[in-house]
């Protein structure tokens, strides 16, 4: 696949995410960094994408869980828009 190394740096920073590892600027930074990716995405993918890293940032200026911006949840959807991702840059 043309963007195996896009989708394997995006896994491992969300791992990285997940596990306290890498910080929520650094996570985002390394997710909007990916154009090549993304350009060949049709563009809701970019949309639906820059909306959780949004929320996730927003989310990340709490201390706790904050009903509106469950941590957990962004980073269960951050996970499945990955799987949707790879699922149709397979498909190309």
């Amino acid at each position: 696949m043309p963007h195996d190394s896009a989708l394997q740096t995006m896994q491992a920073s969300l791992t990285g995410l997940e596990q306290k590892q890498t910080s929520t600027a650094e996570f985002c930074q390394i997710w909007r960094a990916q154009q090549a990716l993304l350009a060949d995405l049709p563009p809701r993918f970019g949309v639906i994408l820059e909306d959780l890293l949004s929320r996730l940032e927003a989310g990340s200026l709490f201390t706790e869980e904050s009903c509106s911006f469950s941590q957990s949840d962004l980073h269960a959807n951050l996970s499945m828009w990955l799987e949707k991702a790879k699922e149709r840059v397979q498909q190309n």
